[in-house]
């Protein structure tokens, strides 16, 4: 009786044919990850900025409809202001100061450049600058 000892196994050319495939399904699959991830970021901005929105219309009717000024800006919605509106402040509207998807600080300005009946309310974005392509605000138009 004759023993054969047959070694199994993968090939190198087999091995790299499988790192080929795999390569070229990377390739197709991460760039679309990659763009829903920033969308993802940008909507959860977008759904931040609109509960700022809120607590500053919970904010106005507890004080006679006006917003926070520029200078009290969103830390009015977390702590009560000194001056005349600290009587009528119910708050905290809101637990704390809020940050964009990207880690930024939201910018405040009442009365709004772009909007004019209200505030603006604008993240900065993935670049972390103002006034660029990518802020994200809540322009009305």
């Amino acid at each position: 009786m004759k023993c054969r000892n047959k070694k199994t196994g993968f090939t190198l050319v087999e091995v790299l044919l499988v790192l080929a495939i795999l390569g070229v399904i990377t390739s197709m699959v991460v760039p679309r990850l990659v763009g829903r991830q920033k969308q993802a970021n940008i909507d959860a901005t977008v759904l931040s900025i609109k509960g700022i929105e809120q607590s500053l219309k919970l904010y106005a009717l507890d004080h006679g409809g006006e917003y926070p000024t520029t200078q009290d800006g969103l830390a009015a919605l977390v702590q009560a202001p000194t001056g005349n509106q600290a009587s009528r402040w119910r708050g905290p509207y809101l637990e704390s100061l809020p940050r964009d998807a990207w880690g930024n600080a939201f910018h405040y300005a009442f009365p709004g450049q772009m909007n004019a009946h209200g505030a603006d309310i604008v993240s900065p974005g993935p670049d972390g600058d103002l006034n660029t392509s990518d802020d994200v605000t809540n322009q009305r138009n």
